[in-house]
């Protein structure tokens, strides 16, 4: 018998729940059924952190439940902003964003990007700005770490790390949910992508001219998987952003079609206070079938 820590039994009932979600809904969504919060751990060192890894997740509920008004209601769903398609849900600390597929072949330098912005290397683009999703992950209880730093030597990116899910139904209305590192191919090996991401925050810079502050990863560093000091979710290990160097492509054959609306589900991991280096272990998946 496999073990399964309690955090992948946790993790795996939100997703459940949440799967059972319309995508792209016109109002915020309500979730199947309670489930418990999943527990996590704090902040990290950056270059010690393990592969996160779930066991395989049961079927989704067969039918979505009614949309809520938009102030959470039963559900416990909050609606961010009414201009984009990004919810909270601050019992189950979780963070949900909407979006589609924009590219499923080539190098990358991130898996998902404000839409608008750096689809032509990013899988997933989302509807919202990269500073909402900040703001919604600070909301649950996340708290940004530092942006990785080349000066005056490398200094890898650090935070809580985030687990990320894709959920997305196929052209059969088959509703399918994985990590979003299987999406995600190493070049080196030839697997899926084993590191996770940690929540480091981005930053701001203010334009001298008009006095304007700017979220950084507005202009696209939203979840990377190449090494930026902008970029709001970055890989706690060095990741160069040369093109010829480049680490990570899209694993196409996991990937839906072009167009496809995908939900995005952030789970931080929070309650579960370790020593800095320290991640959850859990059993590794099988690879989805190709």
């Amino acid at each position: 018998m496999v073990y399964v820590p309690r955090l992948w039994v946790a993790m795996l009932a939100v997703l459940g729940a949440v799967c059972a979600m319309p995508v792209q809904a016109a109002e915020t969504p309500a979730l199947a059924e309670p489930v418990q919060p999943a527990a996590s751990t704090a902040a990290v060192a950056p270059a010690a952190v393990a592969p996160a890894a779930v066991a395989p997740a049961a079927e989704a509920p067969a039918a979505a439940p009614a949309a809520g008004d938009g102030s959470g209601g039963a559900s416990g769903i909050v609606r961010m902003t009414k201009d984009y398609d990004l919810w909270i849900d601050p019992k189950r600390k979780l963070v949900i964003v909407d979006g589609q597929v924009c590219l499923r072949e080539g190098q990358l330098e991130m898996f998902a990007c404000p839409r608008g912005s750096k689809e032509h290397e990013s899988i997933v683009s989302v509807n919202s700005k990269a500073q909402y999703v900040h703001a919604a992950l600070m909301a649950i209880g996340a708290q940004p770490g530092k942006p990785v730093s080349f000066d005056p030597s490398y200094r890898p990116a650090s935070g809580p790390i985030v687990d990320v899910y894709v959920l997305w139904e196929d052209k059969d209305g088959k509703r399918n949910r994985v990590r979003a590192q299987e999406w995600i191919k190493e070049l080196k090996t030839d697997r899926a992508m084993s590191h996770s991401w940690v929540f480091a925050g981005s930053g701001f810079w203010t334009d001298e001219t008009t006095g304007q502050r700017f979220y950084q990863a507005d202009g696209g560093d939203f979840i990377c998987v190449s090494n930026f000091p902008t970029a709001t979710l970055d890989l706690p290990v060095a990741s160069t952003q040369d093109n010829q160097d480049l680490l990570f492509a899209a694993w196409t054959e996991r990937i839906p079609p072009l167009g496809t609306k995908v939900r995005l589900v952030l789970i931080p991991r929070l309650e579960e206070k370790k020593e800095a280096g320290q991640a959850e272990p859990g059993p590794t998946p099988p690879s989805p079938k190709e």
